[in-house]
């Protein structure tokens, strides 16, 4: 096999691996992807944080990285306060749902704002320590093993994400007709809520 196509198939092959795994960011993405609200913005956010993410690793972030501990232990903290607060409101919703608990297959996309998805994606993305563990220290190392295919490794990786992110925003049409009931919500925001306080608590544990 090409040196080339085997890097870029090691890369995707990880890069699947890593971001599958069921955590506050797909579980966010998988939320909007049901409620039709603002999919591809939040996908494309998803996507290119991630990409940036593998090509500061592949250049070299993970080793500044491990050099400044402190670093890691500000973001842990700050990831625990948000993924807490998250859990919160996700627990709450989950417990008191509102009127519109149900889908809302006529009116998809008229609930959250924007700005307001966005500053979610962002902060569940870029406050979450676990990122740049994984994908810039974790992937940037074994990206370093490949030498001079280092970045057709990344370019592996980065359409894994990719793929991701839009199967799971854009393939979440398919449980519709099963979220169409407010109790699929309630528990569908409970394990939000078990998933996100069990981050926040992982992270506090980790300092």
């Amino acid at each position: 096999m090409d040196a080339h196509v085997l890097a870029a198939a090691s890369g995707l092959g990880l890069g699947l691996s890593l971001i599958v795994a069921i955590g506050a960011q797909n579980a966010f993405v998988l939320r909007q992807g049901l409620r039709g609200e603002h999919v591809l913005a939040v996908v494309a956010v998803c996507a290119l944080s991630d990409l940036a993410l593998i090509v500061a690793g592949v250049a070299g972030a993970g080793a500044a990285l491990e050099a400044w501990p402190p670093a890691l232990v500000l973001v842990r903290v700050a990831g625990a306060l948000f993924l807490g607060g998250y859990a919160v409101l996700a627990a709450r919703r989950a417990l008191r749902p509102g009127d519109d608990a149900a889908l809302r297959t006529s009116t998809a996309g008229t609930g959250a704002a924007l700005p307001a998805a966005l500053a979610t994606c962002l902060a569940l993305t870029w406050l979450n320590p676990h990122v740049y563990l994984d994908t810039v220290v974790l992937l940037g190392s074994i990206a370093s093993t490949h030498g001079e295919e280092r970045w057709w490794f990344a370019a592996g990786a980065g359409a894994g994400s990719v793929l991701w992110f839009t199967a799971l925003g854009f393939g979440a049409r398919l449980l519709r007709p099963l979220f169409a009931r407010p109790a699929a919500w309630r528990v569908l925001d409970g394990v939000i809520a078990v998933v996100m306080a069990a981050l926040a608590v992982s992270l506090l544990l980790g300092l």
